[in-house]
């Protein structure tokens, strides 16, 4: 901690990003409803410990189903509402069912550019100058079912983006449906039967879609990887091969019931080993520290503040979402940056609190006694309350 005065550009970074939100004279209504949407999460949600294990879902899946607010205005606006939408619903219910309001839900639409996708024989296509856009099919067969060694071919993208021709959302004039909703648009839809990795379906407008995503739902190698992505998250980097197994069996023979899969994972002995084997991604780590330290920044402050960790909130690179290792989150820069954002949280610790008293009740069992002396030994109080925020103990889960 004697090093930090030098730490001044890495704060910095924190400034800039909060002074960024804030730069706008005149309300940006997208960034607007990004902010109340980051108050409602950060100030809200995460501060009930009876919906922890549903809110630790629901941010598992918003990743897995990733969408960017950097793609667009309409994702911008529509982030929180996806999250709400096609998400939370079905968080302890059916993946089949999440798996249809992900890809019918115009965040997602918008942000994989389905909207553009044309089928190259359908009526909209008289004068043979669009044709398919396969960013949804793709990622719809690498990312959110099968996975990228799922077996799937390119003929397979390119005939699962032919079944979702037509899948778009409706616009301002309202000529197909309410704006801003999912409608099916015939006149784009490619016209024929369609066969799926050895799958036909017939071609009966919208249901041909919903037939195909409902079968890759069911796909074995979709199970394995939802297995292995949920076993990396919440046991280890580097998932056990027999409970990845236990689980992608679960998920099979319940046709894909997520609570059923979730206590196959909970019913493991390795999701209670008291080792703390995952390092907390920097959207944990801001929770964490709010819920231990009762802060309640203001969002601009709260989404800067994530983004200089490296992980803004709902703005991931790609559709592949944040990383969920080690690697990513626990190198030199990273863990520099945490040390600012240890140090202003602790700065705003009331001062009648004790950093000794404080680490014991916020860490209970996992207390270390290096973790213990560390903070009892610091030159002053703020210096103490970093320390905590910094340990192995809270840096881990």
């Amino acid at each position: 901690m004697s090093a930090q005065p030098a730490a001044q550009e890495m704060a910095g970074a924190i400034t800039k990003a909060v002074e960024k939100l804030e730069k706008p004279s005149v309300p940006y209504l997208p960034q607007q409803i990004l902010l109340a949407e980051a108050d409602a999460r950060f100030n809200g949600t995460i501060r009930q410990p009876l919906i922890g294990f549903g809110e630790r879902l629901a941010m598992f899946w918003a990743n897995h189903f990733a969408v960017a607010i950097s793609k667009s205005e309409e994702c911008h606006i529509l982030a929180g509402a996806f999250e709400r939408e096609a998400i939370r619903p079905h968080v302890f219910g059916r993946f089949s069912d999440m798996l249809l309001a992900v890809e019918t839900h115009p965040a997602m639409l918008g942000y994989l550019d389905n909207q553009q996708s044309i089928g190259p024989n359908s009526k909209a296509n008289g004068n043979k100058k669009r044709g398919l856009n396969e960013n949804l099919a793709r990622e719809t067969l690498e990312l959110h079912t099968l996975g990228v060694n799922g077996g799937y071919t390119q003929t397979d993208v390119t005939t699962l983006a032919k079944i979702i021709t037509g899948w778009t959302v409706a616009r301002a004039e309202g000529k197909l449906g309410t704006p801003g909703t999912f409608v099916f648009n015939a006149g784009a839809h490619e016209p024929g039967d369609q066969t799926l990795l050895g799958l036909t379906y017939a071609d009966n407008g919208v249901g041909q879609g919903r037939e195909a995503l409902r079968d890759l739902a069911r796909h074995p190698a979709t199970a394995q990887h939802i297995a292995t992505k949920l076993v990396r998250h919440f046991i280890a980097d580097v998932p056990p091969p027999a409970l990845v197994q236990t689980v992608s069996a679960t998920f099979t023979k319940t046709d894909g019931d997520l609570s059923a899969v979730y206590r196959a994972l909970l019913g493991s002995e390795e999701a209670w080993n008291p080792t703390l084997a995952k390092v907390r991604s920097p959207q944990e780590f801001m929770a964490a520290l709010l819920r231990a330290s009762g802060e309640t920044p203001k969002p601009n402050v709260i989404l800067g503040t994530l983004t200089a960790m490296g992980q803004p909130f709902w703005a991931p690179a790609g559709p592949n979402g944040f990383a969920d290792t080690a690697d990513v989150w626990a190198s030199s820069e990273s863990l520099s940056m945490r040390m600012d954002v240890a140090s202003m949280i602790a700065n705003a610790v009331p001062p009648q609190v004790d950093p000794r008293r404080f680490v014991s009740d916020s860490l209970g069992p996992l207390l270390s006694n290096e973790t213990l002396q560390a903070v009892s030994r610091a030159e002053t109080r703020n210096q103490g309350f970093a320390i905590a925020y910094l340990s192995p103990e809270f840096q881990r889960r």
